[in-house]
């Protein structure tokens, strides 16, 4: 059986690279999931690669994942600093789930400061960019011990 990833993108995502550049860069998000389409097929697993802007739909797919994913990686975006609803999906998720974030969260105004989600999930990362997501799915793998053995190791690999 294929491992599988759910890569999900909340509201305004859909808009990257026109949207405040200066913080977000000018990639877009079809751009960001080419890049982990490469790096799914790299790794061998199955990937599903999803935006929406709107909460509830985002809570369908979380709740969906428990059946089809191994592992989420979720760029939450504004719901991060808002959604109860989001949170408690998450909570009900019980495999690896990594926050995501393009700017560092931590070093922006207070508004966007503080994820009420990163209490509900099992990594956050935050300021690399777009690259914030291939280490999502790296550490997603990692976590599942399905990082194949010719990628390259920088800690040592847990024994099966």
């Amino acid at each position: 059986m294929t491992t599988h990833l759910l890569i999900i993108n909340g509201p305004n995502l859909n808009l990257l690279g026109v949207r405040e550049p200066h913080i977000y860069g000018h990639t877009t998000l079809a751009e960001i999931q080419g890049y982990c389409a490469d790096f799914a097929k790299r790794m061998k697993v199955g990937l599903d690669f999803r935006q929406s802007n709107h909460e509830g739909e985002i809570v369908d797919m979380i709740q969906q994942a428990r059946g089809s994913a191994d592992a989420i990686v979720i760029n939450p975006a504004g719901y991060s600093f808002t959604s109860v609803a989001i949170y408690d999906a998450l909570k009900i998720f019980e495999a690896p789930v990594i926050e995501v974030h393009i700017s560092n969260i931590h070093a922006r105004d207070e508004m966007h400061r503080h994820s009420k989600l990163s209490a509900a999930v099992s990594g956050v990362i935050c300021g690399l960019g777009p690259f914030g997501y291939i280490v999502g799915m790296q550490a997603a793998l990692s976590m599942l011990n399905k990082l194949p053995a010719d990628f390259p190791a920088t800690l040592p690999r847990k024994k099966k």
